[in-house]
């Protein structure tokens, strides 16, 4: 007897990852559109909303569990907000949590996001201690002006300070850097990416500062922001100067030297599964015959009280047939080496059928290229992103 797979069914669920959302900062940042709010106590009275916040982790977190039963996580990722303002105490008590719950993969990647401006010296080598493998340092920038100009609650200095702490307890570290910002000429440009290379990171974020809806910056631009010319050109030197140190760009805003890509972010971009807790989480979870996509409760006082009830998510869908050509391309094409033609079939249960028309019609634009196995932006499709991705979005 012949036996036909249901259309849409995967033959192999993909990787799974864990993202973990602290949402507290000590100021909100103009530019910022993630799910972030002021915390406006000090670090005495921190210490009850801390505990209360990680019992209600747990409890989403295991609330979670049926959804993911039996299968290891290969990397954890702690963002916001700016977790390091979370005491090293309490990222060892989540980690301590997350791993009596979950099966980390031995040499599993725990990556945390941390703000100079939360920098105390020794607090790095506590979370190194904690368990933490990989920093993510939020720098944006080593200027004061430009830093006072995105509202960054950190100096020069602290920036100075946090990398070099950072260098000396962690194998590996990523900076983040912004370009194009209010008043930025290309030598200010060239003298930020010059201090970041001088502490050869192992990995670099590289963002366009962009006004994004709902944020401070979207109905109060600064001035002096450089025009989209100078922004392309800016990008080239970034791009040139960046391969000269050993940097490679593996994705549109990331540069690593080997051994040092994100794999967290990867999982993402190759459309790999994660879970999300913490208020305003998203996941991503495969079963056999579905995917579903799933949001917890956005405001951090209304997750916590559902968390407790076991009613974390707030928004749950699956993800349509017809949808995940488009979610896997748009993550995929970011990708400098693109992606394996036989994985978009076992993540999305598609046909290569179903992404051939706009393939050819990509390949005929100079946007991409394939061959028998694999299919890659040009160079031309990586500066025209969303183009090339807009191919892939069905009417």
């Amino acid at each position: 007897m012949i036996t036909l797979q249901r259309p849409g069914a995967l033959s192999a669920l993909p990787p799974l990852s864990l993202y973990v959302h602290l949402p507290w900062c000590l100021k909100k940042c103009p530019y910022c559109d993630f799910n972030s709010h002021e915390l406006k106590s000090d670090a005495a009275e921190r210490a009850p909303l801390e505990a209360r916040y990680l019992d209600a982790l747990r409890a989403d977190l295991e609330a979670a569990l049926p959804q993911i039963w039996g299968r290891r996580v290969f990397t954890v990722f702690i963002g916001g907000g700016t977790p390091s303002l979370f005491s090293p105490d309490s990222i060892d008590r989540l980690l301590a949590d997350i791993r009596a719950r979950l099966p980390l993969e031995a040499a599993c990647e725990i990556t945390l996001e941390a703000n100079p401006g939360t920098f105390e010296r020794d607090r790095f080598k506590a979370f190194r201690e904690a368990g933490v493998t990989r920093l993510s340092i939020g720098v944006q920038s080593f200027d004061d002006a430009k830093l006072k100009a995105l509202g960054r609650v950190h100096d020069r200095a602290q920036a100075l300070a946090a990398v070099e702490e950072a260098q000396r307890h962690f194998e590996t570290f990523n900076l983040d850097l912004m370009y194009a910002l209010p008043g930025q000429s290309p030598a200010d440009l060239d003298a930020d990416l010059s201090q970041a290379l001088a502490f050869e990171p192992p990995h670099l974020s590289l963002y366009h500062l962009t006004m994004e809806p709902n944020t401070a910056f979207a109905t109060r631009p600064p001035e002096g922001l450089p025009d989209d010319d100078t922004a392309f050109d800016m990008l080239d030197h970034l791009v040139e100067r960046t391969a000269a140190a050993d940097l490679q760009r593996y994705e549109v805003s990331a540069y690593a030297r080997t051994g040092h890509h994100c794999a967290h972010n990867l999982n993402y971009w190759q459309f790999g599964d994660y879970l999300g807790i913490g208020a305003g989480a998203h996941s991503k979870i495969s079963f056999p015959d579905r995917i579903v996509r799933q949001v917890r409760w956005r405001e951090p006082a209304t997750y916590m009280d559902k968390a407790a009830q076991g009613l974390a998510v707030s928004n749950e869908q699956d993800v349509a047939l017809s949808a995940r050509g488009f979610e896997f391309m748009m993550n995929a094409l970011r990708l400098k080496d693109g992606f394996e033609l036989l994985r978009f079939t076992e993540r999305t249960g598609l046909t290569l059928a179903s992404i051939q028309q706009p393939l050819a019609e990509a390949e005929a634009k100079g946007l991409l290229e394939r061959d028998l196995a694999r299919a890659w932006p040009t160079a031309k499709g990586f500066d025209f992103l969303s183009d090339l991705q807009a191919l892939f979005l069905k009417d």
